[in-house]
């Protein structure tokens, strides 16, 4: 599946725009872990490096990471730099179910 594939599904989809480098990124991977365990199939959770995606993180001007985006239909329906707590992200999954 392609990018554009992926975040043109019916159910959200939270990308995760991170680099291998970075220190708060690494601290939100175990949370976008607890908050796809919880909600499993009903969202799609995926991760881009900026550094490997450098095309996709200039589409999304991505400035900052982490950036947390939530895609559905294609549509950006939320978004946000910095580490966010599962039960914030479930939250805001769960209003775009």
């Amino acid at each position: 599946m392609t990018f554009d594939e992926i975040i043109n599904q019916d159910k959200p989809v939270l990308v995760d725009f991170f680099a291998t480098w970075c220190g708060p990124c690494k601290m939100q991977a175990p949370i976008l872990d607890e908050v796809k365990e919880r909600l499993g199939n009903q969202v799609a959770i995926i991760k881009i490096d900026v550094d490997q995606n450098q095309q996709t993180a200039s589409k999304y001007q991505i400035r900052s990471i982490p950036t947390l985006i939530i895609f559905k239909n294609g549509e950006i329906k939320w978004r946000q730099s910095g580490v966010f707590q599962a039960n914030e992200l479930e939250r805001l999954l769960k209003e775009n179910l």
